[in-house]
């Protein structure tokens, strides 16, 4: 047990911020799992479940609970896994809308 009063502090806030990134780090890996079941069980929330996952990976990122790099790299094999158990999503086509720009006025 520490005697300095900063330290001493210093470790409840240390303790605080563990428990939170426990709870975050427990919920990322809770929602992967999710977005893999999900996907093998061909379920309508299969998308969705993992728009959840990356979106959790990338908020754990943004508060510093786990590495940017370490992010993209479990987004990645997220979607690599999912797309082996699905299929690849089809990819978006260009808009049919689409005016193109003609230089002749007559």
């Amino acid at each position: 047990m520490a005697n300095i009063k900063s330290q001493i502090k210093r470790n409840r806030t240390n303790e605080i911020a563990r428990v939170r990134n426990k709870a975050a780090k427990s919920e990322v890996k809770t929602r992967i799992k999710t977005a893999v079941t999900a996907a093998q069980a061909d379920s309508d929330t299969a998308l969705e479940d993992l728009r959840t996952a990356v979106k959790r990976l990338d908020k754990a990122a943004a508060r510093g609970i786990i590495h940017k790099n370490q992010a993209s790299n479990r987004k990645s094999r997220l979607v690599r896994r999912i797309n082996a158990i699905t299929g690849p999503a089809p990819a978006a086509s260009a808009p049919v809308d689409t005016v193109e720009d003609d230089d002749s006025d007559s």
